[in-house]
């Protein structure tokens, strides 16, 4: 669990990224939860864009796949949300979250 700084840092961090994956009309396959969690282990930060054919709701769908690739939702706002995981290979952590 991070806090409240730790958020903001890590949105601060995100801002100005582009989304690297998309959540269409068939909504959270297998297939996107996959391509996410080998994204997080290699950036450790993600921003998502959820289309406006996939008619989910922005929240929902971030803690949804927060909650099955084990990672953190940092925000969740418009169509699009951001997930935060620490990497599991140390040559990819790159990320140093300051203590809370």
């Amino acid at each position: 669990m991070i806090t409240g700084k730790q958020r903001a840092y890590l949105r601060k961090i995100s801002h100005g990224t582009e989304p690297i994956f998309q959540i269409g009309k068939d909504g959270v396959t297998d297939e996107v939860l996959t391509g996410i969690s080998q994204a997080l282990n290699k950036r450790e930060i993600v921003k998502v864009h959820i289309l406006e054919t996939a008619l989910l709701d922005t929240r929902e769908t971030c803690d949804y796949v927060a909650a099955r690739l084990n990672a953190e939702p940092v925000q969740a706002i418009g169509n699009k949300f951001i997930l935060y995981r620490r990497s599991d290979e140390e040559k990819y952590r790159k990320i140093e979250i300051p203590r809370k």
